[in-house]
């Protein structure tokens, strides 16, 4: 298939032709949750945003390597000052759990949520404390090409330094003269050269839990760091997307750049991007601001603000409903019009499934087809894409009121369409088929556990084992209880 697809990039501010540097294989990064929470709303936009791409570039005929990280490490409260405790230690402490037991509850969290969320699972998925040698190794090639210093343990990343021959801040804006100037010099931070240089490594102190062997101290990685070395591992030292949130272009993705740039002598990334961010009553939603609503509250209803619950397919919908660069404000309101909307939407595939062609056709659906692929083309503008399926719900609706005619072929051309866009490519699914066809597996796996029973009770030990063997071939898990067996995947 041509590509004819056009990606703003953060880095140019400006939108610009996508051309792999590889094509047909795609390379991608994406900045994953720090695991030590629920998972939130916020944590859907990112996550649907570049599950949008990584299914239209799939849908594009690439091959494509979807890295996104876990940061389970090195994460501390105050990252843009270098302050703070750990945010996992910091859980863990208060939770009286191991850290690791931090960090698997909310990735399983995260995971969940992201399959009810429909998101693809991700290429690699790899984890900051599983790639502590990777970092080490990229520490000493910044240390090597004199972009950081030594001091009581702890390396530094050298800004001042680095400037003299690239530029700081040529992502984010910022200017190192306006930093210099606006950065404090915080307690026990002054072994640093300059108040604004970041930690690639940090001496633990006694009391540290997290902490490796390292050629300068027992310590932990920088939170920045992780994203270099785990990168650059899977994809290469120069890749073709990193994205994230647009709250990680400062310092997060201006430090990745910069550490990039100093151990390889190149940029890495050659396209950034950044989704916006989701707001409540004008306010970013974040944890760290204590204003979030998490997704199992938004599935379930149980908060303050809500008035109802939501289902996973509507916030999927209300996320695609806006671009992925503009902000989103949160309110039932919003939420409820994405709720008509995709209800609406899926009404229209039932009922052009049950449409019956005629001899002639006086739609064009070639017109709408090619509308919706210059939509997504156009820096994936799924709003747009929405506006022209509604177009195609109002043809599906004329069509079955008799108002519009469509031949056998027009048909097969409008379920194609409606196939590859609204479940393909944005990803939907019709919630009511889905509980439905749910409702029919627990029927006929209760049919199935009483027919097994009724083996166990006449002693044909061998069907009853039958039944578990090859019902444990297709992933299905028998467990017998006191009351009966029940069944998982």
């Amino acid at each position: 298939m041509q590509n004819n697809l056009h990606i703003y990039n953060s880095l140019s501010k400006k939108k610009e032709q996508f051309k792999p540097l590889h094509a047909p294989f795609v390379g991608m990064y994406v900045c994953g949750p720090t695991v030590y929470s629920d998972t939130h709303l916020g944590h859907a936009r990112p996550a649907i945003t570049f599950d949008l791409l990584f299914r239209y570039l799939m849908h594009l005929d690439y091959k494509v390597r979807y890295v996104r990280n876990i940061t389970d490490v090195g994460h501390l409260e105050n990252e843009t000052l270098g302050e703070g405790e750990d945010r996992i230690q910091k859980k863990a402490r208060q939770e009286h759990l191991e850290p690791m037991e931090v960090v698997q509850k909310y990735v399983n969290l995260f995971e969940r949520n992201m399959e009810q969320l429909n998101t693809l699972h991700p290429s690699i998925e790899p984890r900051a404390s599983g790639h502590i040698i990777e970092q080490q190794e990229l520490i000493k090639e910044i240390l090597e090409k004199g972009y950081a210093y030594e001091v009581n343990g702890s390396v530094y990343f050298d800004i001042l330094k680095y400037n003299e021959k690239y530029k700081y801040g040529k992502l984010s804006g910022r200017i190192l003269e306006d930093l210099q100037s606006n950065t404090r010099v915080l307690d026990g931070q002054d072994e640093k050269k300059n108040s604004f240089d970041f930690a690639l490594w940090k001496k633990a102190s006694t009391d540290h839990i997290m902490k490796w062997s390292s050629p300068w101290s027992v310590g932990f990685p920088g939170w920045h760091l992780e994203c270099s070395a785990m990168s650059t591992k899977y994809l290469g030292d120069v890749f073709d997307i990193h994205g994230g949130g647009m709250d990680l272009r400062f310092p997060h993705h201006e430090c990745e750049i910069a550490q990039s740039t100093a151990a390889h002598g190149k940029e890495s990334v050659r396209y950034w991007m950044h989704n916006n961010m989701i707001t409540i009553n004008g306010q970013k939603m974040a944890r760290s601001l204590g204003n979030f609503i998490t997704l199992d509250q938004l599935f379930s209803g149980d908060h303050p603000v809500l008035q109802q619950a939501y289902s996973p397919m509507t916030i999927r919908f209300f996320i695609l409903q806006a671009h992925y660069r503009s902000t989103v404000d949160f309110s039932n309101e919003a939420l409820q019009a994405a709720e008509k909307g995709m209800q609406k939407l899926m009404k229209a595939i039932e009922t052009l499934d049950k449409l019956k062609p005629s001899a002639t056709s006086t739609v064009d659906i070639e017109k709408l087809k090619i509308k919706c692929y210059a939509a997504l083309d156009d820096d994936l503008n799924s709003p747009i894409v929405l506006s022209h399926l509604f177009d195609g719900v109002r043809i599906i609706n004329l069509i079955a009121e008799g108002a519009e005619k469509i031949d056998a072929a027009g048909l097969e051309a409008i379920r194609c369409l409606f196939n590859t866009f609204v479940f393909e490519i944005l990803g939907l699914k019709n919630e009511s088929t889905d509980k439905g066809n749910e409702k029919m597996t627990d029927d006929l796996m209760k049919i199935i556990i009483d027919l097994r029973q009724t083996a166990k009770d006449s002693k044909d030990w061998g069907t009853s084992d039958k039944i578990r063997e090859e019902l444990g071939k297709i992933g299905v898990i028998l467990k017998d209880k006191k009351n009966g067996a029940e069944w998982e995947k």
